[in-house]
C-alpha cells in the first residue's frame, strides 16, 4: 500500500479510501452486501493496508455507518473515517436534511452514535444547500470540530464558485475550512479539471473523487454494462452520460490498453486517477474482496505520458453532472 497526506490535514492516508456506499441492506438496493460480507471486505482492506473509509448517514438509511462501526470495533484508533451530511433522512421530519444547524447537530449525533464513535476523523456535507446561508453551515461545522465531534470538515460536488464562496466565508469569519473536496471524477467525467480541480491544487484542499470506475464503466467493455446487478438497476449511472460524448471510445481504449498490459480495465482506470497529482485517494465502492485486492494491485499499474494520452484523447466536454 501506498500513502499520502490528505490536504493539510496531516493524517496519513491510503492511496486508496474503501467507499461503503456498499454496507447495509439489500432492501435499500439490490447490490447492497449486508453485515456479515461488510466486515468480510473491511478486514481484507484493512489487511491489504487500506486505513481510510467513507460512509454516509444516507446509504442504507444508516445501515452502511452501523455496519462500518462494527466492523472496526476494537481498531477504530487505526484507521480514518469520513462520513457525510445533507440528505433527508425522515420523509415525515424535513429537518432530517439539508444543513442548517439543526440539521447538521442532530445528524451527526445520530451517525457517531450508529458509527459508535466519539469523533470522526472527516465530517463532510454530501452536497450544496442553496436553502441555507453557506455562513450558517461554516458556523454550525466549525462548532462541530470545537465540540470533538469532527477532527476536519469537507465538501462534495459543487460548482467551483461555491466552493470558493465556503473557503472565503471560513476565512472571513474564523471558522473551520474545509480539508477535503469528493467530487465526481474518472476517465469518462473529467469537467472537474476546468475550475475545481485547479482551486483545490491552489488551496492545498485534499481530493477523493467518487465514482473512480464511472460506476462500473470502465470495469468491463461498454455493451457488458448490463451484466451485473447494479449496471441493470443503477439508473443514477445513466444520467451522467458517460458513454456519451466519446466515452465508448475511451472505453475501448481502456480494455486495449488492459489487454496489452495483461492487467484488468479497471487497473488502467485506477492507474489513471493515481496518476493525477491533485487526487489524494480515490474511493473505489465494491461488493467484492477479489475487485478490491484488483484495486490495490493497480497501484503497480503505471502509465506512460503516451498512455495516458492516448486513453484521454477522445474525451469531449459534457454536461456537469453528480452536483444533484
Amino acid at each position: 500500500m501506498e500513502y499520502t497526506t490528505l490536504g493539510d490535514t496531516g493524517i496519513e492516508v491510503s492511496r486508496i479510501c474503501l467507499g461503503c456506499m456498499s454496507f447495509g441492506t439489500s432492501d435499500w438496493r439490490d447490490w447492497v452486501l449486508d453485515e456479515e460480507e461488510g466486515r468480510e471486505l473491511v478486514d481484507r482492506a484493512i489487511e491489504l493496508g487500506i486505513n481510510f473509509f467513507d460512509t454516509a448517514n444516507m446509504y442504507s438509511r444508516g445501515e452502511s455507518e452501523r455496519v462500518l462501526g462494527k466492523a472496526l470495533e476494537g481498531r477504530r484508533e487505526e484507521q480514518v473515517v469520513a462520513t457525510k451530511v445533507y440528505f433527508q433522512m425522515d420523509e415525515g421530519d424535513p429537518n432530517s436534511g439539508g444543513l442548517s444547524r439543526k440539521a447538521i447537530e442532530q445528524e451527526v449525533a445520530d451517525g457517531l452514535d450508529r458509527l459508535g464513535m466519539d469523533t470522526v476523523d472527516l465530517l463532510q456535507i454530501h452536497r450544496w444547500d442553496y436553502d441555507t446561508p453557506i455562513e450558517t453551515t461554516m458556523a454550525a461545522l466549525d462548532d462541530v470540530v470545537r465540540r470533538g465531534k469532527a477532527r476536519h470538515v469537507g465538501a462534495s460536488s459543487m460548482w467551483a464558485h461555491q466552493f470558493a464562496d465556503a473557503l472565503h466565508a471560513s476565512d472571513t469569519l474564523g471558522y473551520e475550512r474545509f480539508a477535503t473536496m469528493q467530487n465526481h471524477y474518472n476517465l469518462l467525467y473529467r469537467e472537474e479539471e476546468r475550475e475545481m480541480m485547479p482551486m483545490c491544487a491552489k488551496e492545498n484542499v485534499g481530493v477523493m473523487p467518487w465514482s473512480p470506475l464511472a460506476r462500473g464503466r470502465l470495469a468491463r467493455p461498454h455493451e457488458e454494462v448490463e451484466s451485473t446487478t447494479r449496471g441493470k438497476s443503477d439508473d443514477y449511472a445513466a444520467q451522467h452520460g458517460y458513454l456519451d460524448y466519446g466515452g465508448r471510445e475511451v472505453n475501448e481504449r481502456v480494455q486495449e490498453l488492459a489487454d496489452e498490459k495483461g492487467v484488468k480495465m479497471a487497473q488502467i482506470a485506477l492507474a489513471w486517477t493515481f496518476d493525477k497529482e491533485f487526487v489524494d485517494a480515490p474511493i473505489v465502492g465494491t461488493t467484492s474482496i477479489e475487485h478490491l485486492e484488483d484495486a490495490v494491485e493497480a497501484l503497480d499499474v503505471k502509465l506512460s505520458s503516451s498512455d495516458v494520452e492516448y486513453l484521454e484523447e477522445p474525451y469531449e466536454p459534457k454536461p456537469v453532472s453528480g452536483h444533484e
